[in-house]
C-alpha cells in the first residue's frame, strides 16, 4: 500500500523566501494557496513534513526562540485552514560548517526516519524549489516536484540534468492538485479493482 507522505521545503514553497532571510514572523507570509493545498494533504490522510535550511541561526541573524515563533506562526495559518504539519526538521548550519543535516545531504532525512521509522522515504514527494531540495529528493529515491515560486523559476531556467524526470509545477497548490492528490485517486482506484 502506498504511503501518503509529503516532504516540503519552506522558503519559496509555504511561504515567500527573501534574499535577507525570513528572520522575524512579521516577515513569513505564505505564498498563495500553499495553506489550502496542505490542508487538502491532511485531509487526504498525508503526513506533511518540513525540510528546511535555516543557516541564518548560525549566521546570529536570530535565535532559536525567534525560529520557533515564526513556525509557530505557520503552523497557525495551516491550522487555520484545516491542516497540519506533522514535524518539521531544520538545518541551523551555515554552507562553511560541512555539516550533514544541510540539504542536499540527507541528515534532517535521517532525523525523520529516526523520529518516524514507519514512513518509506521512497514512497514520498519531494517539493522544493532548488537544486538542493531537487538533488535530496533523488539521493534517497523521492518523488521530486519543483515549483516556480521562491527560487524556482530560476532553478528551472539552469536545465541542469538534475532536473530530469523533475516534473514542475507553477506553485504547491497546482504540484498538489494536479499531481499528489491525482496520483493517489489513480493508485488507490487500481489497488480497489
Amino acid at each position: 500500500m502506498q504511503q501518503r507522505i509529503v516532504l516540503l521545503d519552506r522558503d519559496g514553497v509555504i511561504n515567500h523566501d527573501s534574499e535577507d532571510y525570513i528572520l522575524s514572523p512579521d516577515a513569513w507570509h505564505p505564498v498563495a494557496g500553499s495553506m489550502e493545498a496542505i490542508a487538502d494533504l491532511t485531509r487526504a490522510g498525508f503526513a506533511v513534513f518540513v525540510l528546511t535550511n535555516q543557516s541564518a541561526l548560525n549566521r546570529g541573524y536570530f535565535d532559536l526562540p525567534v525560529l520557533q515563533a515564526i513556525h509557530s506562526k505557520m503552523m497557525q495559518h495551516i491550522a487555520q485552514h484545516g491542516g497540519r504539519l506533522t514535524d518539521i526538521f531544520f538545518c541551523p548550519h551555515r554552507p562553511d560548517e560541512a555539516c550533514l543535516c544541510r540539504k542536499p545531504a540527507t541528515g534532517m532525512i535521517q532525523q525523520l526516519q529516526a523520529r518516524y521509522p514507519q514512513y518509506a522515504m521512497h514512497q514520498a514527494f519531494f517539493v522544493g524549489d532548488t537544486d538542493k531540495d531537487i538533488l535530496l529528493a533523488k539521493a534517497i529515491n523521492a518523488r521530486p516536484v519543483l515549483v516556480r515560486t521562491g527560487k524556482g523559476s530560476v532553478t528551472e531556467s539552469q536545465r541542469a540534468d538534475y532536473l530530469t524526470n523533475v516534473l514542475v509545477f507553477d506553485d504547491l497548490r497546482q504540484a498538489v492538485d494536479a499531481y499528489i492528490l491525482p496520483f493517489f485517486a489513480a493508485n488507490h482506484h487500481s489497488n480497489a479493482e
